[in-house]
This record gives structure tokens, C-alpha cells and sequence, in this order.
């Protein structure tokens, strides 16, 4: 019968005290342990030299995991330039026979050489945290991503049954359990393809593997001393007052008010609302909308040339609301970008409402663009054009990061859906949105007298960005501005890490969203002869959903 005494005896494992640091030559002792144990029946350990020679090639590579001093789980990784090898590559090659003469310090792509965990220690998720020190490891020496050859070793069970490639999406379907591909799914490597032959002695594997990759969201391809492209952007947004105006250069001064005060913010950008040069039809002295507003065009080029202007004297990027255009005998609807580089560029309106339609005859125009700008890529939806789906779908898989959304309307259930359509472009692409209209009434000037505006930035919805995903609002009809800073390297964590990755997410198998007009590029292939894959002849927009019945 136990005394007293060892009834208190505690039977648990001895607490564990963890370190997480680079290998020593000291450690080889320890490595080589944990390597015949893993691979007793792979050729066991590394020789010694093998082990110095990585040691000397690329020592902050070499990363362990001491318990109370003693070495329990190590990776080990090499630099290359990826391209020298490309995904046909074998362990031997990419790791020059174990001399790791390949490892090229000035190499875009880390690779991963080995993981192992000592048996014992397998039930701490040890793997897990050498995974994520590399992935710190990758984001500080900017390298484009981490690569590795992945056994499979689950595979010996089923080989007779499925090919390898089933076998693999099995495993990410959760059917099947592989003590090593179902580990790195976990930690957010994709599978690129399937190598055969990769360790020829690997007999569990059968000598496949798979290639995985994790992709550094942080890599900077060109790091260069001034210039370089912001990742935390400040925006400005002018919620604008409608009030009659005596004259362009009166209309003029109201303009440079609003950059200059939003410039002196050190903003990037400044957004003004659509039709906001609506108080210059009262001058055209029409009675009839469509007349006053064709009219009302005449004014569009030299404000846009007075907006260019005004974006380089205050260094500040200027998305000039909207204004119409009367062109060719078309009226249109078009948003300026005007760049503090002097440059500028411009988007049509897409969708005309029926207002717009019936009141002024306005049509919709054809092209769809992303602009860069100093601060990254954005688009402009100006106002119905934002309650569309595919339009910021596609923008965003150019790369857009900030939606500017300039709408008009008069009422506020008309405002209620400008709104909740831009809250959920901003979640569904990952991206921030900011809309701005105008306020006030507008006396003489018919189908644009009253005005409702409530401005505001929205963001996706999760954890690293605001409780109800509002970076800022205005006051509901007040002439004011918002000055909002947006950190575009949130938007990086979420489409990797987020708690939902809509962009990731998406059956690219089952559905696709495709522009379906015929491009001027298209219109030259053709007039030289080129083959073109078979396109549908309608032009308009639509949201191609197609079903691969094959797969």
C-alpha cells in the first residue's frame, strides 16, 4: 500500500519548458537521435557533414525546439531561386546530393529540407510552431514563398486502390487521414502537383510526393529606396452641399476648398460625389432636363482640366465624382481619376437607371477598368453601378484593394441600397469601399432638387478590422469631410488567415464571372487573322455560371 507520501508524488509528465531558436553544431548529437528514431526505416540520420555543411550554407535557416535544454524538433530549409529547378525536381537535385551546394542566398524561395519531431513529443503540435517560425522566417528575408517536397506516407494502404492523385484529395476532403499531407493542408500549403520519384527509398510513399507551397503574401518583388507603393493609405471624402452658384470660377473655388482642406491632411486621395457639378445646370437656364443637362456637359472638360490642375498643386490623387459627357451624340455618365503625377484617367458609368434613362436619355457605356494609382490598384463604380455584383468581382481579380463608390440619390431608401450593396462588395472581395453623395437641395434645377447622404468607409468583416465593419461614417445630410487611414496589409492577413477567405473560397470549378463584350484588342487580332477561342456574341454583362458535369 503507497505511503502518504506517494499519494502526493504528482504522476504527470515533468513541465515542459519550450525554446524556440537556430541549431548549433553542438546539437548534431541530439538531431541525429531524433532522425534515426523518424527514419528507421529511411536510412536513418544525416552524416555529420551533411548536417555542417547546411550549418555553414545557411545557418538562420536551421530552426529547433529544446525542451529544458535538450533538442526535441528541428526544420531545416535551404534558399533557391525556384526557376533553376522548377516542379519536376527531385530531393536530390534541389538539395545537391546532401552537399547543399544549391542553396543561393540572393534565391526567391525557401525550401523546406526536413521537419522532424522526437516520437514522444508528438501530442505538443510541435510541427505546427517550426511551420510558423518558417513562415516568419520566409515574410523577413522576403522571399516569395516556401516550397517542400511532402511524403505521403499514408499512401502504402491505398495504392492498390486509387492513383496518388486521389489519394490527395481524399486527404483534403477529410476522407482520408496521412499523418504528413493532412499536417501541411493544416498549415496552409496547397498542393501544386504530384512528383514521382522524389525519394525513390521512400516505400511508404511509393515514391511519390507531393509539391506544396506556401505563398508569402509580404514579398516585395522591387524594394526601392523612395517611391514605393503604400501599404497604410489615407483617403478623403467630401460629402458635398448642393447650393446655386453664380459661376464656373465660383463653382471653382468650392472645388479647391475641399482639396486643399483634405490635402493639408496628408491624404492620398480625395472623392467627390456623383453629379456634383449638378448647381452649374441652373446656369444653362433649360427648362427642359434633357436639354439643361446636355448643356451642363459643356462645363464636364474644363473642370476635369481644372481637377488635374488642382491634383498636382496639392500633390493629392482627386476621383472627381462623376459628370455627364455629351459625345458623338451620346450623353454619359464618367468619373475622372486624376493623379498627383499629372496623369488621368476615366470610367463610364455602366448602368443607367431608369431615372437617368427616361429624364435624360443617358446610356450606359462598355468598359470596365482598374487603375493603378501610387497608393495600389482600385476601382470606381459610380453609384447603380455598385449594386452589381460582377463588375467589383472582377475589379477585384485584378487586384483591386479600395472600391470608390460616388453615387447621387434623393432618398434615403435609394441611399439604403447604395449602402448595404457596397458593405457587402467590401466583404465578398476582401477589400475596402468608400461612397460619398451630396446633401441639400438644389432649387431650379428639376430631377436633382433634393439630396440624401450619409458618406462612410467600409471594410471586410473580421477580427483585425472594426466591430461592425465601418472605418468611418459622416453625419447623415451635413456638408462635411472624412479622413480615413486604411492599412491595405489587413486585407493580406485576411485572404490568407481570415476566419472566412471568400476570394480563396470560391468553386472556380463550378461558376466563373467573365466580361463578355468584345474588346478593341480582340477587334485587332481579328482584322490580323489570329485565332480566337469561340466567343458569345451578346453584349452585356452577364454572370456566366458553367458546371463542369466532367469532374
Amino acid at each position: 500500500m503507497p505511503s502518504a507520501g506517494e499519494l502526493l508524488t504528482p504522476t504527470a509528465v515533468p513541465a515542459h519548458k519550450l525554446v524556440l531558436r537556430t541549431l548549433t553544431k553542438g546539437d548534431f548529437k541530439a538531431v541525429k537521435a531524433i532522425m534515426d528514431k523518424v527514419y528507421s526505416n529511411m536510412e536513418g540520420a544525416w552524416a555529420a557533414d551533411e548536417y555542417a555543411a547546411l550549418l555553414r550554407k545557411f545557418p538562420e535557416g536551421q530552426i529547433c525546439i529544446e525542451d529544458n535544454g535538450v533538442v526535441v524538433a528541428a526544420a531545416l530549409a535551404i534558399i533557391v531561386q525556384y526557376s533553376d529547378f522548377g516542379d519536376k525536381h527531385t530531393y536530390a537535385k534541389i538539395t545537391g546530393n546532401g552537399k547543399f551546394n544549391t542553396h543561393n542566398s540572393d534565391g526567391d524561395t525557401l525550401y523546406g529540407v526536413d521537419v522532424f519531431v522526437d516520437p514522444e513529443y508528438r501530442s505538443l503540435r510541435l510541427g505546427r510552431r517550426l511551420y510558423d517560425a518558417r513562415k516568419e522566417l520566409c515574410e523577413n528575408l522576403n522571399l516569395r514563398a516556401m516550397v517542400a517536397g511532402g511524403r505521403i506516407p499514408g499512401y502504402a494502404a491505398y495504392a492498390n486502390e486509387m492513383t496518388p492523385a486521389k489519394y490527395v484529395e481524399m486527404v483534403r476532403n477529410k476522407e482520408i487521414t496521412d499523418p504528413i499531407l493532412t499536417f501541411q493542408l493544416a498549415n496552409e500549403f496547397h498542393v501544386r502537383k504530384i512528383i514521382k520519384g522524389y525519394l525513390p527509398y521512400d516505400s511508404e510513399s511509393k515514391a511519390f510526393a507531393t509539391l506544396l507551397e506556401w505563398i508569402n503574401v509580404y514579398y516585395e518583388e522591387e524594394e526601392k529606396l523612395i517611391g514605393n507603393q503604400k501599404s497604410n493609405v489615407r483617403i478623403g471624402i467630401v460629402q458635398w452641399q448642393m447650393r446655386a452658384t453664380s459661376s464656373l470660377e465660383d463653382f471653382y473655388q468650392q472645388i479647391e476648398f475641399f482639396v486643399d482642406t483634405v490635402s493639408g491632411y496628408k491624404a492620398d486621395c480625395v472623392l467627390f460625389p456623383e453629379f456634383f457639378n449638378a448647381p452649374l445646370m441652373a446656369l444653362t437656364n433649360e427648362q427642359s432636363p434633357s436639354v439643361a443637362i446636355r448643356s451642363m456637359a459643356a462645363f464636364t472638360e474644363p473642370i476635369k482640366s481644372k481637377f488635374m490642375e488642382l491634383a498636382v498643386s496639392y500633390n493629392i490623387n482627386v476621383i472627381a465624382g462623376s459628370m455627364p459627357l455629351y459625345e458623338d451624340g451620346k450623353l454619359y455618365n464618367v468619373s475622372y481619376l486624376c493623379r498627383r503625377d499629372g496623369t488621368v484617367d476615366e470610367q463610364y458609368k455602366l448602368h443607367v437607371t431608369p431615372d437617368e434613362a427616361s429624364y435624360w436619355g443617358m446610356r450606359g457605356g462598355d468598359k470596365l477598368r482598374c487603375f493603378d494609382t501610387d497608393f495600389g490598384k482600385i476601382g470606381i463604380l459610380i453609384c447603380y453601378d455598385s449594386e452589381f455584383p460582377e463588375l467589383s468581382r472582377m475589379l477585384s481579380d485584378e487586384g483591386m484593394k479600395i472600391l470608390f463608390v460616388p453615387f447621387w440619390t434623393d432618398t434615403k431608401n435609394a441611399y439604403q441600397r447604395v449602402r448595404i450593396c457596397a458593405q457587402a462588395r467590401a466583404i465578398e472581395n476582401e477589400c475596402y469601399v468608400a461612397i460619398t453623395g451630396s446633401v441639400g437641395n438644389l432649387p431650379r434645377v428639376e430631377n436633382m432638387d433634393i439630396q440624401y447622404s450619409q458618406s462612410a468607409v467600409f471594410s471586410p468583416s473580421d477580427f483585425a478590422f472594426p466591430h461592425d465593419a465601418i472605418v468611418a461614417e459622416a453625419t447623415p445630410n451635413t456638408e462635411m469631410t472624412l479622413i480615413a487611414d486604411l492599412d491595405l496589409d489587413l486585407l493580406k492577413d485576411l485572404n490568407t488567415s481570415g476566419a472566412v477567405r471568400n476570394l480563396r473560397d470560391r468553386r472556380k470549378d463550378l461558376y466563373s464571372v467573365s466580361w463578355v463584350k468584345k474588346t478593341e484588342r480582340d477587334d485587332e487580332l481579328l482584322a490580323q487573322g489570329e485565332e480566337r477561342a469561340p466567343r458569345t456574341s451578346k453584349r452585356k454583362m452577364v454572370h456566366h455560371v458553367a458546371t463542369n458535369l466532367a469532374e
